[in-house]
């Protein structure tokens, strides 16, 4: 499991991954409370990327990404 370091990298890297392979991938995000941490994976079944970020001005940049994510996800093409 690699974490990426800056957001543009993970954002780069989680869009081509799920173009390449769109059956394969799975999107999870993880909040935890005590760190007030965000954890993102995105992973394919043969690699698998992460970023974490305890930050909260980068939500908006998270709530964005999920939900172009998610529009690919349910598109048909």
């Amino acid at each position: 499991m690699v974490y990426v370091k800056s957001w543009e990298d993970f954002e780069i890297a989680a869009e081509n991954m799920y173009m390449a392979n769109p059956c394969q991938c799975r999107f999870t995000m993880k909040y935890t409370h005590q760190r007030g941490a965000v954890l993102l994976k995105l992973t394919d079944n043969a690699k698998c990327i992460q970023y974490k970020t305890e930050v909260l001005s980068e939500l908006r940049r998270i709530e964005k990404f999920s939900g172009n994510l998610i529009q690919m996800m349910a598109s048909k093409e």
